[in-house]
């Protein structure tokens, strides 16, 4: 039997081999490894899901506490921003920006200087909108509710994808002795073959 029904009639006689008298001890045990791996497979939902909702709510304190001790502000760039971004570190910056030196005023009224990022060509006096923390340096934006909801579902598909990925080794390693053990098993039977037609 072809095609997909072929494929499915395969895999139901992997998962669940019955009373086949031709069925091995090997073949139970790789059908037992594979109902793990499915109901493992199953059984990490809910861990993961819980798992995601914990990570959303911590991300959703700390972004709480970002927007509560982070404000946004002006920086006003010192010199022309050169037309391509350099970068030192690695990272670099995005290609139509480049990093100049500029100057702001905080909370309290200090004046500070420092690094920011503005629009590759863009002159001297050019507005550029940053955020503070509460000394007045130079902070990232705080996390947004949408950021939070991102990272609480990739929490949990990356913890279900671990567990099934652990899951499925175990399911390959134990396949891997099945097959190595049905193939020794072969080569003694072979091996008798051959010794009893000589008599």
């Amino acid at each position: 039997m072809r095609g997909p029904s072929g494929r499915i009639a395969r895999f139901r006689r992997r998962l669940h081999p019955g009373r086949n008298p031709l069925t091995r001890f090997g073949d139970r045990v790789e059908a037992a490894l594979l109902v793990l791996v499915f109901a493992g497979a199953l059984l990490a939902l809910p861990f993961a899901a819980a798992f995601g909702s914990e990570t959303y709510a911590s991300q959703t304190a700390r972004a709480e506490q970002e927007r509560t001790t982070r404000h946004p502000a002006t920086a006003v760039s010192l010199v022309a921003a050169p037309s391509q971004s350099y970068s030192t570190d690695g990272a670099g910056a995005p290609a139509d920006q480049s990093t100049v030196q500029a100057a702001w005023f905080d909370a309290r009224g200090a004046r500070h200087t420092g690094d920011v990022l503005a629009d590759a060509g863009s002159p001297a006096g050019t507005h550029v909108p940053v955020w503070l923390d509460q000394r007045g340096e130079l902070t990232n934006e705080p996390l947004s509710p949408s950021t939070s909801v991102a990272d609480g579902i990739f929490a949990a598909i990356l913890l279900w994808v671990a567990i099934t990925g652990a899951l499925a080794a175990v399911y390959g390693a134990g396949r891997f002795v099945v097959s190595r053990l049905h193939s020794a098993a072969w080569d003694r039977a072979w091996a008798e073959a051959r010794h009893d037609s000589r008599f």
